[in-house]
């Protein structure tokens, strides 16, 4: 298996002011092709910093991919630092430079051609691959039979660069092996318990065939991936695996194909032809952005309302005023009571409620932070929950609750198929 190493450039990704989501996206790209990510380094925009880092990656891996630093100002420090580690010399390309003028006419930004002519400046060595959503080009220089790919780092031109040019020349230069993955959901069992369980069959898989633990929520998610040179018998044998991995935990698999559990659910609600909306308070729309982040969702989710004042439960969803004296605004009375006043507003088979102290400061009646009450609702059967999750970050609390709701429901849904 090849190696790669990815290099991500930029003062704003290591302040903390930009999240660095290209490596996740580069990183699962090589691995559907048969690369392997070995290593990342994040740096800055210095020169020396990034020829020093360029000789690592060689050192280490077999394809360097960098992303970040190109532009046509003067801070372009990365294409600098290209030029000194390959001792080349730069050239104006006329494909780049009629490629460059045509993407800004065709987005009327023809006044901004002289800018950026510079971006049509390429190492003389290198092979280009346009950029068909920006003006700085991917660059590819090969030393010593080893490949270095050098993208800009804005992330919707660095997907379609991966996807539409770098993945189907890497394919064809290294002729590399057929990849073939499915996910196995499996809920209820935690990740040590699965692994003795399954111990045998693990251990009987072929040399070709290999096994991951994803554990998410209160799911793990078993990743089964096989390679070699016939796609479609590769599909047939790990078809035939999970056959018989399911004699042994099919009570507790929620999916066998889709990876993300808005997904699975989607196909579940669209099969059985359900409805969903969501009544939401601590989550705030979390679990509506999850659900209608799939598309086709319109077909199932009706609605969903974030009732994140007290009065609002009871003037829009019709909680009692009594239960939340009694009870508190954080409790398993009211999550209930907002599902059942959700189904009736939006007039669905499921409704979904979240009642809780998100953080960082106390809630209004006085309940910790971490405390959570969740109510799932499927025609007149009703399931509430309570999870104390004190030590996560207000957000990742929103995701984490969001996320275990959904998989709650996709479980009640299968063991009641």
């Amino acid at each position: 298996m090849k190696n790669a190493i990815l290099i991500t450039i930029g003062d704003e990704i290591l302040s903390g002011n930009t999240i660095d989501t290209n490596s996740n996206f580069i990183a699962t790209e090589l691995k559907s092709i048969g690369i392997s990510v070995k290593q990342i380094f994040t740096i800055s925009d210095e020169i020396e910093v990034i020829k020093s880092t360029l000789k690592d990656a060689f050192d280490l891996g077999d394809l360097v991919i960098t992303t970040g630093g190109l532009g046509p100002t003067r801070d372009d420090k990365t294409k600098k630092a290209f030029l000194e580690f390959f001792d080349d010399e730069l050239i104006s390309d006329e494909k780049t430079l009629k490629h460059l003028s045509d993407y800004l006419i065709s987005r009327n930004r023809q006044d901004l051609l002289e800018l950026n002519k510079s971006q049509a400046d390429v190492l003389s060595k290198a092979v280009v691959f346009q950029n068909d959503f920006g003006t700085a080009p991917c660059q590819m220089i090969e030393q010593n039979g080893k490949l270095v790919f050098s993208l800009p780092g804005v992330p919707y031109e660095v997907k379609p660069l991966i996807k539409d040019k770098i993945l189907p020349y890497l394919k064809k230069k290294f002729e590399l092996d057929s990849i073939f993955t499915r996910i196995v959901s499996v809920v209820n069992v935690p990740e040590s318990i699965l692994a003795e369980r399954i111990a045998d069959w693990e251990n009987n898989l072929p040399s070709y065939i290999s096994l991951s633990y994803l554990p998410i929520g209160n799911r793990v998610k078993l990743r089964i991936t096989a390679s070699g040179k016939d796609f479609s018998q590769l599909e047939n044998d790990v078809e035939t695996q999970i056959q018989s991995l399911l004699k042994i935990i099919g009570e507790n698999v929620i999916a066998t194909y889709e990876d993300k559990i808005e997904k699975i659910l989607g196909e579940i609600l669209t099969e059985r032809k359900l409805t969903i909306s969501t009544t939401e308070s601590c989550t705030g729309g979390e679990i509506s952005k999850l659900i209608t982040s799939v598309s086709g969702s319109s077909k199932y989710f009706l609605g969903g309302i974030v009732t994140y004042a007290t009065q609002k439960k009871i003037d829009i969803l019709k909680v009692s005023d009594e239960t939340v004296t009694k009870n508190t605004v954080v409790s398993e009375e009211v999550a209930l009571e907002m599902a059942r006043g959700g189904q009736k507003l939006f007039g669905t088979d499921i409704c979904l409620s979240t009642t809780g102290v998100a953080g960082p400061s106390k809630g209004e009646d006085g309940k910790d932070v971490g405390n959570v009450f969740y109510s799932i609702r499927i025609h007149d059967i009703e399931k509430v929950s309570h999870l104390y999750l004190p030590y996560m970050e207000r957000t990742d609390f929103m995701n984490f609750v969001a996320q275990r709701i959904l998989q709650d429901l996709v479980a009640m849904l299968v063991q009641n198929n």
